[in-house]
């Protein structure tokens, strides 16, 4: 009997392992930053925040943008070359260039660019004594403030902002410049008629004497406070604790009732990102005034905290946000 022959068996192939799907490429985006220097520490700290996330970062110093205006079409020049692709700016607008400034922040609004802080906000925040009426019709604590033109009677100004010692303020100084203390009557008649005379719009202000020649710098990012130090003048007989002026800068942790107040006050002047000032009052946070282009060389150095980062998150989410939720901003391309 012939041997039956064996059929073989054939080998089942083996699952070959499924690739996993590729996520979709998220799209670079391009954010500028409306800067008079790349150089400054803030300007080369965002742009690093945005290469290290993968985007695209366009330094445009404000005074060399272009606006050209058309029935229907706004459009922004730069060097000769048409500003096109951008997803967000961030305006960083120095006092000295405001009105420029301004014009620039609305013309990339009227593109339909999102900017994180507008130009209707920025100017409230610059203008010292419009800043305090906002926050003060919200019922925020500030320090008495007095503004006039009417110099027949300073010592009734003086009375209306609690006497002397008294804080002097130009309108629109900035990083300390033009903060005066006055200790005598004389003083306060003598700065006052200088500088009316001049034409710089003045307010004067209660000097608050328990906040001991420190304050409170309350970085705001959207609805949050994403750094907080105490700033103390450097010198002895020095009142001005800015960093500028060689004030020093401690991390502190902020008290619910500072954070509310802080993030408040941005809210109420209608800035995305915000330096919010404070002094510690006997009875809590007293609103001094609020910055729209914060710079945070000593916040990050104080609280070693990645704040340009938390900055640029906000930017890209909120340009995300704002065109999701108003067609009209479209992305200029």
């Amino acid at each position: 009997m012939p041997p039956r022959k064996v059929k073989k068996k054939k080998a089942r192939a083996s699952a070959q392992p499924v690739p996993p799907a590729r996520a979709p490429r998220r799209r670079a985006k391009t954010v500028v930053i409306l800067s008079r220097k790349r150089s400054l520490y803030s300007t080369r700290r965002l742009v690093e925040a945005i290469k290290q996330r993968g985007h695209r970062p366009l330094v445009l110093d404000t005074l060399r943008c272009t606006m050209i205006l058309a029935k229907g079409h706004p459009r922004m020049m730069y060097r000769g070359v048409e500003i096109r692709g951008v997803d967000v700016v961030i305006p960083r607008i120095g006092a000295s260039i405001t009105a420029y400034g301004l014009a620039v922040v609305t013309h990339f609004d009227m593109m339909g660019v999102p900017v994180v802080n507008a130009a209707q906000s920025i100017s409230r925040s610059r203008d010292k004594l419009r800043c305090l009426q906002y926050l003060s019709r919200a019922g925020l604590d500030i320090p008495r403030t007095v503004m006039a033109h009417d110099r027949s009677n300073v010592r009734k100004l003086v009375e209306e902002v609690g006497g002397l010692p008294l804080i002097i303020k130009l309108i629109k100084g900035t990083q300390g410049v033009g903060v005066m203390i006055a200790h005598t009557l004389q003083e306060v008649q003598s700065i006052v008629d200088t500088f009316w005379d001049l034409g710089q719009e003045i307010v004067l202000q209660e000097f608050v004497a328990e906040s001991k020649g420190k304050d409170v710098r309350a970085l705001v990012v959207g609805d949050r406070v994403v750094g907080a130090m105490r700033r103390q003048a450097k010198k002895e007989g020095e009142f001005r604790s800015n960093i500028h002026r060689g004030g020093e800068g401690q991390p502190i942790q902020l008290p619910p009732a500072y954070i509310e107040a802080a993030v408040g006050a941005a809210r109420i002047i209608g800035l995305g990102i915000a330096g919010v000032d404070m002094l510690e009052g006997n009875e809590g946070p007293r609103l001094m005034e609020i910055n729209s282009s914060p710079g945070f060389e000593g916040l990050e150095a104080a609280t070693q905290q990645d704040i340009a980062g938390e900055m640029i998150e906000y930017a890209l989410a909120f340009g995300e946000s704002r065109r999701a939720a108003e067609p009209g901003h479209r992305r200029v391309s």
